[in-house]
């Protein structure tokens, strides 16, 4: 059984198949590198996240407000502390009058809800372009498979013959753009599904913890008044 040389196949392509051959790989080296930095990314924010939550709390159980803003611009690479340091800015803007008026809380609400919408999209960056390639590059994939099979029939008519060696050519050069479209968009339709999952936890993650603030804030201000 002979061995298939890459080269040979590509080069032996028409150029209608090569264009979309160089693009699928365009299109897969972009989602490969995608997926890389989002799994960093990922994997920076959950471990750092999880260094992060225990050491606020114990700061905000304390009422170092300064301490647990310091540490979550320590920890910035944690979606938490982006989200619970806006929160905390606020309090600290007025802690001054020993009061948490309920407009003031329902500032550091607002900031909360900002904080959570600016990291959900820094967390979502890089995905509409996986999803973007996932569902196109199959059909990338077929207008070249389309051609191949136009090269095919010519060559069936030049030859004026419909032996397989009139045929060969293009047919293999069919199968080569419907199997790289394939190659390309499956991983980027399975690291868009992953990664989406993920951002749904983190953003999940992200409401509960501010909800625990203004819990706090609540307390605070109850404290205060007592």
């Amino acid at each position: 059984m002979g061995q298939i040389n890459l080269y040979e196949m590509f080069m032996q392509m028409g150029w209608i198949a090569k264009m979309v051959a160089i693009l699928l790989f365009i299109l897969s080296a972009y989602s490969i590198g995608v997926m890389i930095e989002r799994w960093l990314i990922y994997r920076q924010a959950r471990k750092q996240s999880r260094m992060f939550t225990p050491a606020v709390a114990e700061c905000l159980r304390e009422g170092k407000i300064d301490e647990a803003i310091a540490l979550g611009e320590q920890y910035n690479k944690s979606h938490l502390a982006k989200v619970l340091v806006s929160g905390l800015q606020e309090l600290q803007a007025h802690d001054k009058s020993k009061e948490i008026p309920g407009e003031r809380i329902e500032a550091s609400r607002r900031a909360l809800e900002r904080a959570t919408a600016i990291a959900i999209e820094d967390l979502k960056r890089g995905l509409g372009g996986l999803a973007t390639i996932g569902s196109t590059a199959p059909f990338v994939g077929l207008f070249g498979t389309t051609f191949g099979i136009i090269n095919a029939f010519m060559g069936m008519k030049t030859e004026e013959t419909a032996g397989i060696a009139a045929v060969a050519g293009g047919i293999a050069e069919a199968l080569i753009t419907t199997a790289l479209g394939l190659l390309v968009a499956v991983p980027a339709v399975w690291a868009f599904n992953a990664f989406t999952n993920r951002v749904e936890t983190f953003t999940v993650e992200m409401d509960n913890s501010s909800s625990e603030l203004i819990d706090f804030f609540l307390k605070r201000r109850g404290e205060t008044r007592g």
